[in-house]
This record gives C-alpha cells, structure tokens and sequence, in this order.
C-alpha cells in the first residue's frame, strides 16, 4: 500500500527479499534441506570423495609421497619428546604446523610414527575439505549459484586436491583463513561487532602462525576497515594475538635460528635459483595443469588467462553500472586477495604446485560472486533486457554450473587414477637392518618416519629435520649446489650429523639437500658402507662394525 517496492537482497536471486514475510523467515530457519544447504554438503562430499581417493592410491596413506611432511610432523614428534622448533633444530615455517599435528604425534607413542602420520594425513585431507564448507557459509546469502560456483571450484581445483593428500601447510593455512573471514562478514559487510572482530583477527593470526602468506589478506582487511580506526585497531589486535602467543615462546628461546629458519631460509632471495616460467605458474593458478594441452601450451595458458581476466572484469563492471552500486565489501575482499597472491606467486623465482592451493577459495569466491552480482542486475532489467528474462537466467545458469562442475571432478578423478607413485613405500628389510633407537642421518626425515625409526635412544644424536632449509638458513641462502658446501657453520652441521651416526639413510635427491664438502665424503667413505639399496629410490649405509646382517 506504501508503494515501496520489494527487492532482492544484495547479491541474492530474484525472488529472495529482506522484506520476505516473518513466518517464511522462520520456516527457513527450522528447515536445512533447502538446495543452497544440499549444494554445500554435497560440494563438501565430492571434496572429501576427492582427497581420499587419491588418498587411497597405492602407497599414499603409508608411503613417502613428499619432502615437507616429514618435517613438519617430524617437528611434532620432535617437540612432544622436548626438542623444540629452531632451538634444537632448522624448520622453514612458522610452529602452527607443528603445534597442529602434536595430536598425531602424541598417537606415535603407541602405534609408532608411520600411523600417527598417516593419521596426520587424514586430518589434512578433513581440514581441506572443511574449507568446501567454510566457502559455503560465505556464500549463502548470495544464492544457489554463487555457492556450487564457489564451492564446486574449490572441490575440484587440482592443487587444492593434490596439496590435502599429505601434511602441507595450505590446507590448514586456508582452513583458518576462511575461519577468520567467516566471523569477520555478517552477509556481504564487514561486522560491527567487537566480538568477531576479535575472533576474526586471531584466526587469521594463527593463520599466519602456519603460513606466513596469511599476512595478505590480513592486510587487504585491514584496509578496508582503515576509516574506522577502532575497528581495525580491534582486528589488529586479534591478529596479534593469535600470531604471538603460538609464536612467540619458540622465538624467545632461539631469535637467532627462528631468524634463518624463516626468512633467510624461506624468504630471503636464494643465490642462483631458476625462475619457474610464468605459464607454468598460470597453468596451476588457473587450475588446469592437470589438462591434455598442446605440446607447446604457451600461448594457450595467457589465452586462457586474459579470457578469464576480461570476463571476471567485465561481469563486474556490467553489475556496478546496472545496479548503479559498487561490489560490497566481500566481493572486494574476494578480489583483492586474488590479486594480491596472484603478484605474490609472480615474484619470487621458486613456486612450487601447492602454492596454488592458498588461492583456490579466494579465486573460486571472487567468479562466484562476480557471477551472482551479474545475474543479480540481469534480473531488475536492463534498457534492450526485461527484467523477466534476467531472471529466467538463474534456474539455467545454475544447472550448467553444476554440471561443469560435475564434468571437472570426472576429470580430476580420471587423473588420479593414473597416478603412479614415484617413491616407493619404505622397504620392509630396512626396519630389520636398523634396530629401534639408533641414529640416522638422512637427506629425507620421511624415510625415518614411515618406517618407526625416527626418535633415537642416545642423547648426543642430531635432530636435523631439514637438511636443504638447513642449508639455506645457515649459509644465508645458499643450496649445496650454490656452494652451501663453503660455508663453515654447514661444514659442522654436518659433520656433527654424520660423526654421531650409526646409519646414512639416502634418497635419489640427496645431492641437492647434502652439502657435501671434501672432508665429509672422504669420513663418509672411510666410516660408512652400504647395506641396503631400494631401487633407485633411496640407499643405507651403516657404520663399520656395527652391521652384522
């Protein structure tokens, strides 16, 4: 009777009115099987089906499948038994990981290392698929199809699929981002409540007490709550928190080696590397590096590139001049942290496959909602547009969403059914040539964990997790093959490890990881000799005289 007109709430379909009756508002409530509800755990089921069946591939549960797990879990077990992260040794990340997987690692007590960190492995393929959900919640005010779009991306994106298979630090670091912009957005806007604004702030802290990228859309929040200096000031402060507490108590008792272990040996520039080509990089930030391209797929990848570019561009600037507002706060956080990662994996010169894992929600949130907001302003009509015709869109929109979706699951899984693992599981000889409590030294702390021989009895053996981040942080940035060798703080850490060792574990990478030095190979020779060799996989030797099988 007032003549006001009831429009779809922002960033909703047609059809979806802040002004919807009280008694419909309240069946909503009480009821969860509406389809945004179904497309969200749905979209979590194909992310979970995903992860563990590549989980379950032969030899990926109980095998050596990465470098980085083993220091990571490694760091866990390490600390439940008293040594703690850069005091006693080298580790390249901040001690979230570690203090994450001090649950598994406690496991190892009674079941040995190689289950509790098989159980670690399983967490992290929950904790990836969690943030299928956490995605969801995000976008569930803003429709259906803004939720298959975004959740469905991030299910099925390659590198977020391949990153949850072991203990890797993305799947968790993206976890706690997503925790922290979820208490941080009420719908499209940032909260007023002092309450989340804390919490928020302390997620994303602890964020970066796993990953130190965290710090990027911590700073893109940041700026956008600077005109209310309260606000951000109460953000900061949660972020302070939950990066300092978990910190702080490792990098008082050690400054020094926290230091090298995590900016000379992660972030400083390293002498000599090669740069990753920028297809590459794009080939895995746009998810399709698992795809059949042409034999030279260059031109193809930057296509690809500015295709998506322009079309996330112009969907967002057909919106803002048909509505006639700008994006609202989510969209631009969703925009802004894409972009700012994306120039942060073009900077350095390394980049590695699980890198891409850390975009995956804020590029999937960032087509979704440029999506939604464009049917969204197709749906009030245009000028050549009826207002019915935008929103006959939405129900044909939605169903080509999910079924691309659907086309590039069967496609992921086609992928990890091929899969073939290129490091075999660990020998079962070995566990009976190298007796309970001895100590090793290796070039891959993996090696030690899945075969229940990583915590040695004698007190005087060397807890070298890392021996490449090692490397790096005590020769400031140099591998043994930039000259690591050289450095005379590498000579004795590794001479240290190879003197008190009773065992010489080697991978078919040691070479890149052991900085060999002319007296070190010359005591390696005189002291060691194989007894043991996996293929082309890993070699150990044992010390003379104390090997008798």
């Amino acid at each position: 009777m007032s003549g006001t007109i009831a429009r779809p709430a922002p960033g909703g379909p047609p059809g979806e009115s802040r002004s919807d009756a009280p008694a419909a508002q309240e069946g909503r409530r009480k009821g969860w099987l509406t389809p945004i509800s179904v497309a969200i755990g749905a979209s979590t089921l194909l992310a979970l089906a995903l992860r563990l069946f590549l989980l379950s591939r032969p030899g990926y549960l109980m095998g050596v499948t990465e470098y980085d797990d083993g220091p990571y879990f490694g760091s866990a077990v390490n600390l439940i038994h008293g040594y703690l992260p850069y005091r006693s040794f080298v580790l390249v990340q901040p001690p979230g990981i570690t203090l994450l997987m001090v649950p598994s690692a406690l496991l190892s007590k009674i079941t040995g290392t190689a289950t509790a960190m098989a159980t670690g492995r399983i967490l992290t393929t929950l904790a990836s698929s969690a943030g299928v959900v956490l995605v969801g919640l995000l976008l569930r005010h803003r429709g259906l199809l803004a939720v298959i779009v975004g959740c469905g991306i991030v299910a099925v994106y390659p590198d977020s699929v391949s990153t949850a298979r072991t203990i890797l630090v993305e799947p968790w670091l993206v976890l706690f981002c997503l925790l922290g912009a979820l208490a941080l957005f009420e719908r499209d806007r940032l909260t007023s409540s002092r309450k989340r604004l804390f919490w928020g702030g302390v997620a994303f802290g602890f964020a970066g007490c796993v990953e130190v990228w965290a710090i990027f859309p911590v700073i893109v929040l940041l700026v956008m709550m600077l005109p209310q200096i309260r606000r951000a000031a109460v953000y900061a402060g949660g972020v302070a928190v939950g990066f300092l507490v978990p910190t702080l108590p490792f990098a008082a008792l050690a400054p020094k080696r926290f230091y090298q272990s995590l900016y000379v040996a992660q972030v400083a520039p390293r002498a000599g590397s090669t740069r990753v080509p920028l297809p590459a990089r794009l080939s895995h930030i746009l998810g399709i590096s698992n795809l059949h391209l042409p034999a030279h797929p260059r031109l193809v990848i930057l296509a690809a590139t500015a295709v998506l570019v322009v079309v996330v561009a112009a969907m967002i600037a057909v919106a803002w001049r048909v509505l006639r507002q700008a994006p609202p706060p989510l969209d631009w956080f969703a925009l802004a942290s894409t972009a700012v990662i994306v120039v942060m994996f073009m900077w350095p010169d390394q980049f590695h496959y699980h890198f891409a894992a850390f975009l995956a929600p804020f590029f999937a949130m960032s087509i979704a909602l440029a999506l939604s907001r464009l049917l969204q302003a197709l749906g009030h009509g245009t000028g050549r547009l009826p207002a019915t015709a935008g929103r006959r869109l939405w129900i044909p929109a939605t169903a080509l969403a999910g079924l691309v979706i659907v086309v590039l699951a069967m496609d992921q899984a086609s992928y990890e059914s091929h899969l073939q693992l290129r490091l075999a599981p660990v020998a079962p000889a070995v566990e009976k040539i190298i007796p309970k409590g001895a100590c090793v030294a290796t070039d891959q702390v993996s090696y030690l964990l899945m075969a229940n021989r990583f915590s040695p009895a004698q007190s005087n053996c060397p807890h070298m997790l890392d021996g490449l981040g090692s490397d790096l942080g005590f020769a400031n940035g140099l591998k043994p093959s930039t000259g690591a060798g050289n450095d005379p703080a590498v000579q004795a850490m590794w001479r240290d490890e190879f003197t008190h060792s009773q065992f010489v574990w080697l991978s078919y990478n040691s070479y890149r990881r052991v900085a060999w030095f002319p007296e070190l190979r010359a005591y390696f020779k005189a002291n060691f000799v194989q007894v043991f060799k996996h293929g082309w996989h890993d070699t150990l030797y044992a010390r003379k005289g104390t090997h008798t099988g």
